[in-house]
């Protein structure tokens, strides 16, 4: 579009002006900005969600969590240790191998730091000298004997209550949707939660961020990473461990 220039002086013998008309280009309007759109924005909002991570970008994001006090683990694991506000699973082929000892160093650092820990319908009677011997705070220790029935329950309403440090809850049967509740009560009360579950689960599909594998094996029990959100490469890896 162009404009033109009347400014220029006329002849006095003519209607005509003196000079050819000035022509000025007009300045170019500006584009309106189009607003994003309603679902563009939501999607922005997911994407920024600490929980999600893009397999394009440069490195996973970063992740809360509390040293499991196995050197070998923490390096295998994203943030170097337990995840907070999430579930980890542990699938254990018999009793004994070493399933609860896994968890004492940072069952103690969390009691110490008064933390509460709740046990919910475990197998066995607690043995409190060995748990104080391992640093556990006893008085920040609850154990909670649940029928078959209230299990889960009573592990999701700890979980979500978000005044608890650590929930362990025994499953000998349990499905996706179970597990899935779970998974979200950690979420919203931000807790660190731990199932054990046979290992005769390991092929079923679970919502849980971390889910180990503990067997026997040759000299020492095995530990193998069989599923952990956010990190790269294979997802496998397994080391020896103490009981």
């Amino acid at each position: 579009m162009f404009t033109t220039n009347l400014s220029e002086p006329v002849s006095s013998t003519g209607d005509y002006p003196l000079f050819a008309p000035t022509v000025v280009p007009a300045a170019p309007r500006a584009a309106a900005a189009t607003p994003p759109r309603r679902d563009e924005t939501a999607l922005a909002d997911v994407l920024r969600h600490p929980g999600i991570w893009r397999r394009g970008t440069a490195k996973a994001p970063r992740s809360d969590a509390l040293p499991t006090g196995i050197a070998d683990l923490d390096a295998l694991l994203p943030g170097g240790g337990w995840p907070r506000g999430a579930l980890s699973e542990i699938l254990v082929a018999q009793d004994g191998l070493g399933e609860c000892s896994l968890l004492l160093p940072a069952l103690a650092t969390l009691t110490q730091a008064r933390k509460r820990v709740v046990l919910v319908a475990p197998p066995y009677a607690p043995y409190a000298p060995a748990l104080a011997a391992a640093g556990v705070d006893l008085a920040q220790l609850v154990h909670i004997d649940a029928s078959a029935t209230d299990t889960h329950w009573t592990a999701e309403q700890c979980l979500r209550a978000g005044c608890c440090g650590a929930v362990l809850n025994w499953l000998p049967r349990s499905d996706y949707r179970q597990l899935r509740r779970l998974q979200l009560a950690a979420e919203t009360g931000g807790t660190f939660g731990f199932v054990f579950r046979p290992l005769s689960a390991a092929h079923e599909a679970s919502p849980a961020a971390l889910r180990l594998r503990l067997e026997p094996g040759a000299m020492e029990p095995r530990l193998e990473i069989i599923k952990c959100r956010g990190r790269f490469g294979e997802q496998a890896h397994a080391l020896g461990l103490r009981a």
